[in-house]
């Protein structure tokens, strides 16, 4: 009998001693942790996932102990760079982040060995809720190193208050931008009737390549490299160099919506997310101030029955933790962040889609959700665009990161040289398009040998 009861005593023992080992790996309310994070959603001052996380901080991560504090709003390309520092250890680079939003590439910068799995918090019940597509480009091999947690994709925004007025004088209609050969001519259109000025902004001249050669048949990547050897490229290049070297379409850095401000531009083609920047009010030289309504357009085509547009936005990485109270905080966030209310109250304040199936269906069957017009205006054109269009994924392939960047760099470095040289010899005389066709045909071999020389 003593042997019977010391063996049910030890047992209880060690059960508690499980149990309570157990309870240290889980925050709570006695047992707080405080999570850091990069994302891009926003800025300081204007950030809808900010305005996310206070709530969940007040609510839900106060009952169980956890606490996301945002140490960093600011672009992907800055959170690439400083991801890298990080990882490298470079002098004064910050600790790598609990948690931080960006695209797939990043797994290799910061190794996939320091990233937390998702797959080993979520059940496969509530990872089968998100939509397919979007959490299938999250996995390596079989870890889930990225959740979706909002995903965009691409439109084409347009200040229709002076789109109208070059309309009315032009004959051009927003039907003549339905695809890319009508958005290039109107650009150059507008370049000569505006007195000079840049139609628009294209904010991702990679997805440009990598949608257009798709469409053209073409394979923009191969063997981990850029294909611009395929005719596919050459057939995108020229519509898109041709209205860059005339001047319809804007070379320079920086964000297209700060161009919309000072009627730089009119238009732009990028995320559908950049809605939450497009301004209501636009300021010109003279000090003069306006009030304009702007619109969303589909994508444009590159051959009319093959509409495809890339799914954008990254998603959410977690830095894996000796304390297992992080990482299991950090499922406890995210699981309240990608549920239907929380997701769909997030996205829909900043132009994202939602990454769930329910949340998906519930925006399309009523985008009134969307509390501003401009909003729904842009959900009723994606429910229209995602019925039609084949949404793709960017390829992910090892140095990604650093090949789309210099691939931009070099796509304006190129043009802005040929434009300058375009400017300079037809003030000297000579025939506009015959010039045009040679440093369209030059802008392509030289970029050529700028990628090469970057391989």
């Amino acid at each position: 009998m003593k042997k019977i009861i010391s063996i049910i005593l030890t047992f209880a023992i060690t059960a508690v001693c499980f149990s309570g080992c157990l309870d240290k790996t889980k925050p709570d309310a006695d047992n707080p942790v405080t999570l850091t994070m990069w994302h891009v959603y926003g800025s300081q001052t204007k950030s809808p996932l900010n305005d996310a996380i206070d709530e969940f901080n007040d609510t839900v991560g106060r009952k169980n102990g956890v606490t996301v504090n945002v140490v960093s709003v600011t672009s992907s390309s800055a959170i690439d760079k400083a991801l890298s520092a990080s990882a490298n250890g470079e002098p004064g680079a910050e600790d790598l982040p609990d948690l931080f939003t960006a695209y797939p590439r990043v797994a290799e910068i910061v190794g996939e060995d320091k990233l937390l799995s998702w797959n080993d918090y979520f059940s496969e019940e509530e990872l089968s809720a998100f939509r397919d597509e979007f959490i299938s480009e999250g996995y390596f091999g079989d870890n889930l190193l990225m959740l979706p947690v909002a995903k965009s994709s691409e439109a084409l925004f347009l200040n229709k208050t002076l789109f109208d007025r070059f309309r009315a004088e032009t004959g051009v209609s927003t039907d003549t931008l339905e695809t890319f050969d009508g958005f290039f001519e109107t650009a150059n259109l507008y370049f000569d009737w505006s007195d000079g000025q840049n139609f628009t902004q294209i904010n991702d001249f990679y997805n440009y390549a990598y949608i257009g050669m798709k469409a053209c048949g073409g394979e923009f990547i191969k063997d981990s490299k850029l294909n611009l050897d395929d005719k596919a490229f050459e057939q995108i290049w020229y519509p898109l160099s041709k209205a860059a070297i005339y001047g319809g379409i804007c070379l320079d850095d920086g964000y297209a919506a700060s161009r919309w401000k000072t009627v730089e531009i009119i238009s732009n083609i990028g995320s559908t997310a950049d809605i939450l920047y497009q301004p209501e009010m636009v300021f010109y030289p003279d000090n003069t101030t306006e009030s304009i309504t702007s619109v969303s357009l589909q994508y444009p085509t590159f051959i009319a029955d093959k509409p495809a547009v890339v799914h954008r936005g990254g998603g959410l990485f977690a830095v894996k933790s000796d304390d297992e109270r992080k990482n299991y905080g950090a499922y406890i966030f995210v699981k309240w962040l990608t549920e239907k209310e929380n997701n769909l109250r997030f996205v829909t304040s900043t132009g994202y889609l939602p990454v769930t199936d329910e949340a998906f269906s519930a925006l399309f069957a009523d985008t009134s959700i969307a509390e501003k017009e401009s909003y729904r205006n842009l959900y009723d054109m994606m429910n229209s665009m995602m019925n039609s269009y084949e949404l793709c994924a960017l390829p992910r392939y090892s140095n990604a990161s650093d090949i789309q960047s210099r691939f931009e760099q070099n796509v304006k470095l190129v043009l802005k040289s040929a434009h300058n040289q375009y400017v300079e010899r037809i003030a000297n005389g000579e025939d506009k398009e015959a010039v045009l066709n040679e440093l369209a045909a030059a802008s392509l071999e030289e970029l050529k040998k700028l990628s090469d020389k970057d391989m």
